[in-house]
């Protein structure tokens, strides 16, 4: 797929108004207020994965109307005194899968909490083992489209606060560093980890991919493609609900959450994704910060010739490299 999309010159200086609504902030302060609580852990339970350099957890947290959410929590074994964490969100239809699958960051030194996807998981990987109880409102099957006609329905907003809570979590439990949790996921993850930097305001580090959800309107003038796709094909069906949606997908914008995020941000993105497009990354990326002073410290990389796959392998030693510097691990 030839590049489609603006050309990096432009897509470097691309800094689209955002249709805010006006209750933005107060929407989401009250949503998370709603699933605060004194307690965020259900369950700790060691499990078995068959590594002996890795130990893991197989945890329940409380996340949104403070339902139950499923998450693996593994360390590098035999380790002494407080880490750092990374809190991992996964992709459009996965779950968490199975513990010994994801583990990148916790031979990078980190603790790792891997939060699943609730009511997803069918679709790719290993599966998921957290339903989503309140998906009944109007909507196509696909997790884009649930409750896609009222905000407070839409499951995007029980998912960015399961995240949130991942966040809460994962500072309650043994050997971690509170003071040093970054949050961190690709496509729908990365959309995930761009809300959580908007939401969290003492989060150490944020590290996103070809974030989901970032720059929506134009997205759906641009591909049929993957979750944005199935908007399109709800309201292909649906004539009419089109002020609906968008207002609905207003509270749900990436562009929006990175304007108020504060921590250091790292950013990947392949310039022939035609999943998620270039310009919602680059539109959140220089819109970063810009409501609080601007981050300490961002940047992004881009791959011409990548698609959503952006630099793979190549990118997450970029990531490793840039989170050891940022979290202060030796």
């Amino acid at each position: 797929m030839p590049a489609f999309d603006l050309p990096l010159p432009e897509l470097e200086r691309h800094r689209p108004a955002v249709e805010e609504p006006d209750d933005f902030d107060p929407f989401w302060h009250d949503t998370l207020a709603e699933a605060a609580g004194p307690d965020p852990l259900v369950s700790v339970r060691p499990v078995g994965s068959g590594l002996r350099l890795t130990e893991s957890w197989d945890v329940t947290f409380r996340g949104f109307a403070g339902d139950p959410v499923r998450a693996w929590f593994s360390r590098p074994a035999h380790t002494r005194g407080p880490l750092p964490a990374v809190v991992e969100f996964a992709g459009y239809g996965r779950g968490r899968g199975l513990p010994h699958e994801r583990l990148t960051w916790v031979n990078a030194g980190y603790a790792h909490l891997l939060m699943d996807n609730r009511g997803q998981g069918d679709q790719y990987g290993s599966g998921g083992a957290t339903p989503d109880p309140h998906a009944c409102a109007p909507g196509g099957p696909g997790p884009a489209v649930r409750g896609l006609l009222a905000a407070r329905d839409h499951h995007y907003r029980r998912l960015i606060t399961d995240a949130v809570r991942a966040v809460t979590a994962v500072r309650a439990l043994p050997g971690v560093d509170g003071a040093r949790v970054a949050a961190v996921g690709n496509s729908q993850g990365g959309g995930i980890a761009l809300a959580v930097a908007g939401l969290v305001h003492d989060l150490a580090a944020t590290v996103v991919s070809a974030p989901l959800l970032c720059g929506i309107r134009r997205a759906l003038e641009l591909t049929d493609a993957g979750p944005y796709g199935e908007i399109a094909a709800y309201l292909a069906v649906h004539r009419g609900a089109e002020t609906a949606a968008y207002r609905t997908l207003s509270y749900l914008e990436g562009i929006s959450f990175a304007r108020r995020a504060r921590a250091p941000a790292h950013f990947g993105v392949g310039l022939r994704d035609t999943v998620c497009p270039p310009s919602g990354a680059y539109a959140a990326f220089n819109r970063y910060g810009e409501l609080t002073g601007g981050a300490a410290r961002k940047e992004i990389h881009a791959y011409p010739y990548n698609g959503h796959e952006g630099g793979d392998a190549i990118h997450v030693r970029r990531q490793l490299a840039w989170l050891h510097q940022v979290l202060d691990v030796s």
